[in-house]
This record gives C-alpha cells, structure tokens and sequence, in this order.
C-alpha cells in the first residue's frame, strides 16, 4: 500500500474542481487533483447549455446570485486575457401569456434586487423590433448573458493549474475520506492513500457518496437530468431566448453554440441513475414548449442532441434550491469541504466559486 502526501487533495475535474485546484495552487500550496474518468468534465461540466448567466433568477441572498453576478464578471474578463472563445450575445426571456407577463416582472424585480441594473423589460417598440418570429406579450432583456466554449474554458483552468505546479491524477477514484490528527486520509480503489491537510470534493453527481454517515443522514443529491433537441434548418434568433422558468428548470429555451448551431432544452426528468440517452419519444412534448415562443418551428425539423444532468442538494429530502458549501467537522487544523448541488450557475461562477471555497478553509 502506497502513501502519499499533501497539502490540498481536489477530488473531481470538472469546472469546478478545476478552479477551486487552480485558486489553491496559484495561492502557492502543493495542490493533487484527481479525476476518475480519463479527462476533464465529462459529466455536468461538458454537457450543459455553454451559457454565461448574467445572476436574474436566484433568491438574493443565495450563494448562486451572490456568486453568478461577481462570478460573469471575472470570467469575462478571465475570457479576454486567456484567448477563451466566448460571445455575449444576451438573452430574451419571452412571456407569451396567461400570466406569464406578471411573472416576468418579478424575474424582473428580483434581477435589480440581486444588483443585475442592465436588466430591463423592452418597450412596445422594442419588442416589436426583437420580436420577429416569437410570440411574445412581453419581453425582458439581459445584455450581460452570453455563451463560451466550456472545453476551452477547462483546458484553460487546466493549464494555469499544472503551470502554478499542480499535479493531476486521471482514472483516480476515491473511495473513502477518513479524517485523523495528523490529516485527512483519501483512500483510492486501487489500495493507494492519499494524506492532505485539506480535501476539496468537487464530484460533482457522485459528491454524496464522500460524506461521513453522520453528513449522509441529512444531506444528499438527487439527479435532474436535461435532454437537448437540435434543429435542422435555420432559426431566427440572434440572442438566446428563454420562456418564463418552470419548476425545476429554466424551461426549454433556445441556446446556440459558438458556431451558430441551435439546440432546444433542457426539460427536467427525475432519475436515480447516471444515464446519458436521449429519449426521442419528447420531440412532441419539445415542439409544444417551444411553440409556444416560437409558432413557426416545424416538428419534423427536431433531432435528439443530447442530455445532461444537474446534482440538486437535498437537506434531508427536500430540495435546496442552491449551491451548498459543507465544511465537515474534523480534528485539529484539516479541513474537508463538500461542494453538493453544483449546478447551473455554476459553469458562470466557477472562479468566484473557488475563492470562496478558498476563503472558507483560510
């Protein structure tokens, strides 16, 4: 049995984990990040809308609005200096009707409240000239929303991380945490052991599974898998264009990559596995959602793309509709921190989200 030691221990190597093991590493410690697939982000990281939040949605004294709207900012400006592929195309979120314009006005009260000033609702005139082909009662407009490469982002993090003398370790998976006097203790499938004086779990839909049973008995994660549709032909948008949010979700919007390519999603299905197949049997319910906004779209125009899924925190059992930082009790001077429910906007907040983890350990 091999043992190794150092200062921090990151364990998962999706966005995330990425800039939480790069903020530790460029602040001068010995930093070992560990991932058990064989690259970066392959689950929640690499299967997202790519977008750039600009923080209208979140309660206002929630880690997501504090850290969405510092987080677009930093990693705009992270975008610039590093040569990241990105465009910050803004965003549409479309009330079509029933009392979906009142409800855009609270998504547009609680955007001020949470400091988003830019956000406005459009004018009868504006909305005339946005509109095109939606249909649309009334319209809110966030200029400051945008799109990236995530893989560009992530080898990026990648890079600053092993440059500051990181260390990564691939096909690595933990099986256990073991907190002593003298460290905590990461014990590896294949017998290694890993001793740190603290240890980052960054991963992501398996970041349950690390918690001590005590921990366990009250905090969890259950599984709100997305699928995406594509469409071939042309779509008139310029902007992303979101509907009023669902339970769950932000609804079925329309996301484009960097390449001009549009997809629609995601819906929200419940799952108890990982599981990445797109169901095909929803191009029906797809078509209706996105009629609503978009009466010219053709059903046989949509194609299965792809799906995602998003680790939702649960405080015992119940939903907790936020990004959850736990520290775990330990001896002595070791940290061990648990980063539960790292979902949507965490792909925005991923640098301000490390210095935040950062600061909670010194």
């Amino acid at each position: 049995m091999a043992e190794l030691r150092t200062e921090v221990l990151v364990i998962g190597a999706g966005v995330v984990g990425l800039a939480v093991a790069r903020r530790f590493a460029l602040a001068g410690l010995e930093v070992f990040l560990v991932e058990r697939e064989t690259t970066f982000g392959t689950q929640t990281s690499s299967r997202s809308s790519e977008v750039i939040h600009a923080g209208l949605y979140y309660p206002t004294d929630s880690l997501k609005a504090q850290l969405c709207l510092e987080g677009r900012e930093k990693l705009y400006e992270y975008c610039k200096t590093r040569g990241v592929l990105f465009a910050q195309i803004g965003k549409l979120v479309v009330a079509s009707g029933g009392n979906e314009s009142d409800r855009l006005l609270q998504i547009h009260a609680q955007a001020i409240s949470n400091g988003c000033s830019e956000v406005r609702m459009l004018t009868n005139k504006e909305i005339h000239e946005e509109r095109g082909e939606l249909s649309a009662e009334s319209i809110l407009f966030s200029p400051r929303t945008g799109i990236i490469d995530s893989h560009q982002l992530m080898l990026s993090l990648l890079g600053d991380f092993e440059r500051a003398g990181g260390t990564t370790s691939w096909k690595s998976e933990v099986s256990e945490l073991e907190a002593s006097s003298t460290g905590i203790t990461a014990r590896f499938d294949d017998s290694v052991e890993v001793e740190a004086q603290c240890i980052i779990n960054a991963s992501g839909l398996n970041a349950a599974e690390l918690l001590s049973p005590g921990l366990a008995s009250d905090y969890g994660l259950r599984l709100a898998k997305g699928d995406y549709f594509s469409y071939a032909g042309k779509v008139p948008f310029t902007r992303l264009v979101y509907p009023v949010p669902v339970p769950g979700g932000l609804g079925v919007h329309s996301t484009m990559d960097l390449g001009g390519a549009c997809r629609f999603g995601p819906d929200v299905s419940w799952e108890q596995t990982e599981s990445y197949e797109v169901d095909g049997s929803k191009a029906d319910a797809f078509f209706e959602a996105i009629r609503r906004y978009w009466p010219k779209c053709e059903r046989d125009r949509l194609f299965p793309a792809y799906s995602g899924i998003r680790p939702k925190a649960t405080y015992r059992e119940k939903l907790i509709e936020d990004f959850l930082v736990l520290p775990e009790s330990t001896t002595g001077s070791a940290h061990i921190i648990h980063l539960l429910g790292i979902e949507s906007p965490g792909l925005t907040s991923c640098l301000t989200i490390a210095d935040y983890v950062y600061d909670t350990v010194h």
